[in-house]
C-alpha cells in the first residue's frame, strides 16, 4: 500500500529534476518512510533509507549508491617532483559513476569547492550527471582541497580522480 504526499502530486506526468528529488528525500527523512520508487519511461529512482539513517539513490543502469572512492595519492615514480604525492595525509575524492562533472549546480552558481576550500566529510564537492539524474557527490573526507583535477563539463569514468584532499593534522 503506498501513501500519497500532498507536493507528490506536482510530480505527476513529467519526468524528476533535482529539486523534486530533494523534496522526496526531505518527505522521506520528515515521515517514516524507508523506501521510494517510482518508474517512468527509460527513467527509474529508487531511494532507500537504511539502519544509518542516510538516504541512498540508485537510477537504472548507474553504479550503486555514489560513495566517492578515497585513496591516499601516490607517485607511479619513485623521484616525483609533486611534494603531496609522497605525503600520506594526502586523499584522492575519485568518482564513484560514469557522467559529466560539473562543479556548481547551475552556470550562474559559485562553484561547490575552490582550491583551499575546507571540507567535511558531507560537503558537497559537485554534481555528477548520470543518465540525465543530477548526483551531488560528498566529500567523504575532512580536509582542504588542494587541487581540482578535472575540468567543468567534462565526461569521466568510474573510479576517476576529481580532486586531491589534504587532511587535517
Amino acid at each position: 500500500m503506498s501513501k500519497s504526499h500532498p507536493k507528490a502530486s506536482k510530480m505527476e506526468g513529467r519526468a524528476l529534476d533535482l529539486e523534486q528529488i530533494k523534496l522526496i528525500i526531505e518527505m522521506m527523512q520528515t515521515s517514516e518512510l524507508t523506501e521510494f520508487e517510482i518508474e517512468e519511461e527509460g527513467f527509474k529512482l529508487r531511494i532507500c533509507r537504511g539502519k544509518e539513517e542516510h538516504t541512498t539513490l540508485v537510477t537504472a543502469g548507474s553504479a550503486p549508491p555514489f560513495t566517492p572512492v578515497l585513496v591516499p595519492s601516490t607517485s607511479p615514480e619513485a623521484g616525483s617532483e609533486d611534494p603531496e604525492a609522497d605525503d600520506p595525509r594526502v586523499e584522492i575524492i575519485k568518482s564513484p559513476m560514469v557522467g559529466t562533472f560539473y562543479r556548481a549546480p547551475s552556470p550562474e552558481n559559485p562553484s561547490f569547492v575552490e582550491k583551499g576550500t575546507e571540507v567535511e566529510e558531507d560537503t558537497i564537492v559537485c554534481i555528477i550527471e548520470a543518465m540525465k539524474v543530477m548526483n551531488e557527490i560528498q566529500a567523504e573526507t575532512t580536509g582542504e582541497i588542494i587541487e581540482i583535477l578535472v575540468e567543468n563539463g567534462q565526461s569521466l569514468e568510474y573510479g576517476q580522480p576529481l580532486f586531491k584532499v589534504r587532511k587535517g593534522a
